[in-house]
């Protein structure tokens, strides 16, 4: 089932979110229903948050990335493993991030039609679990890792728009408050908070 993406301004995106065990309700269609609501919208991950729920779990699927180097006549090493880069990453733990920081820029099915350059580290020591609740301590580089930050940073409660400077942040305030108030077309569906006008 196709859910609605929460925008940009509702508290839930904002919240740190909550570890999560095996007796969680109905999770399997959970991740179902995560995986069709991201493809639906064209993205390469999903983090619960984004659906209004506040728990540490996110799904990935880097593939696109990999059409987008089969376009290139140079390949790109920080693509390397995309195309089979497609997971459940439940209460992660970002144990280290090493590397130089390198800028790309992001965009968040939460923060419609707004990219901006993050800088993140290249590569990302993480333990987790996967949807049978194995444990796993993996390492991943480049696109893989920027994938897994952004969406990791979403169970924290950070948006991709938190690691701009004061000035770029300033120069999108209207652009995001129009994104809040479900004055921007996407394609896909939303879900967009009351905006409580001040009396």
């Amino acid at each position: 089932m196709i859910l609605p993406i929460v925008a940009y301004g509702d508290p839930v995106l904002k919240k740190e979110a909550e570890e999560i065990d095996q007796t969680f309700p109905k999770l399997k269609e959970l991740i179902g229903d995560m995986y069709e609501t991201m493809y639906a919208a064209q993205g390469v991950g999903l983090a619960a948050p984004q659906i209004g729920k506040s728990i540490r779990m996110f799904v990935v699927d880097g593939s696109p990335f990999a059409d987008e180097e089969e376009e290139d006549d140079e390949p790109d090493p920080k693509a390397a493993g995309i195309e089979n880069f497609k997971k459940v990453f439940i209460n992660p733990i970002i144990e280290e991030e090493e590397g130089e920081e390198w800028g790309f820029h992001e965009g968040c099915l939460s923060i419609p039609k707004i990219r901006e350059e993050v800088f993140r580290k290249e590569k990302v020591h993480i333990s987790y679990y996967d949807e049978n609740f194995e444990f796993h301590e993996e390492v991943f580089e480049g696109y893989a890792a920027r994938i897994i930050q952004h969406e990791y940073d979403h169970v924290d409660g950070i948006l991709f728009t938190d690691h701009l400077s004061p000035l770029k942040r300033r120069l999108l305030t209207k652009r995001l408050q129009n994104i809040s108030k479900g004055e921007v077309n996407v394609d896909y569906k939303m879900k967009f908070p009351v905006i409580k006008k001040a009396r």
